[in-house]
């Protein structure tokens, strides 16, 4: 079990608005293992982003359970996901949901400060190593709004990286950008991945950059399409 990052049994999720219930995750199963870098394709409105949101303790399961490194999850309350989330998860979205009015270098500590045992001066000195690593030494007083769309997709995955995460959970993390500048920053995902030795469970249409993963599931209508390989 030690090996494993992140497991789904049997995951429901359904939404209800008053009148009817639509069901858009269908009794999935998942296994993450340490180091493996996993990718999921489906289509828009095939359920990936939901069921990336449920895997990172964003949003609970109708049904199911997910374990995080052994640990049971799903059925923890908010603030012992939130807790778990920031000791083992990076996270990197299609929008960066970088905060405008901190520089490239606040947005990274961020989630280490949240650590109370971690020291300003040790927070600044991890996320301008993870900034240098990303290429981006110099913009660290820039705001996000002084920064390109890479740019900000860089800060965000120093950001994701400054916890040390065993796992990285990105939804979409090249949608937004151009063909080349979306290579650069998968190639770059892809060193760190091995850098840190964390497992990558990437969200995508994107079949060309799918084709990268260790592991490549399909997912349509809420159900994987085809068997594990």
């Amino acid at each position: 079990m030690s090996n494993v990052v992140l497991e789904a049994q049997n995951v429901f999720k359904s939404f209800t608005d008053g009148k009817s219930t639509v069901e858009v995750i269908k009794g999935l199963s998942l296994q993450v293992n340490s180091g493996e870098f996993v990718s999921i394709v489906g289509s828009s409105g095939s359920g990936k982003s939901t069921l990336l949101h449920v895997l990172g303790g964003l949003d609970c399961p109708t049904a199911g359970m997910v374990y995080l490194n052994g640990q049971r999850f799903d059925n923890l309350g908010e603030a012992e996901r939130g807790y778990l989330r920031n000791q083992h998860l990076g996270f990197v979205y299609q929008f960066h949901h970088l905060l405008p009015e901190f520089s490239a270098l606040e947005n990274v500590c961020m989630p280490l400060m949240l650590r109370k045992e971690v020291s300003f001066k040790q927070a600044k000195a991890r996320a301008e190593y993870l900034l240098e690593r990303v290429g981006l030494t110099h913009r660290l007083t820039h705001k996000p709004g002084e920064l390109s769309g890479g740019e900000r997709q860089r800060v965000a995955l120093a950001r994701a990286l400054v916890t040390q995460p065993k796992l990285m959970l990105a939804d979409e993390p090249t949608g937004n950008l151009d063909r080349k500048t979306a290579a650069s920053i998968f190639d770059l995902l892809t060193d760190l991945r091995s850098e840190f030795n964390m497992a990558m469970l990437i969200v995508t249409h994107d079949e060309q950059l799918a084709q990268k993963a260790d592991r490549i599931l399909h997912m349509q209508d809420g159900l994987w399409s085809n068997h594990e390989h």
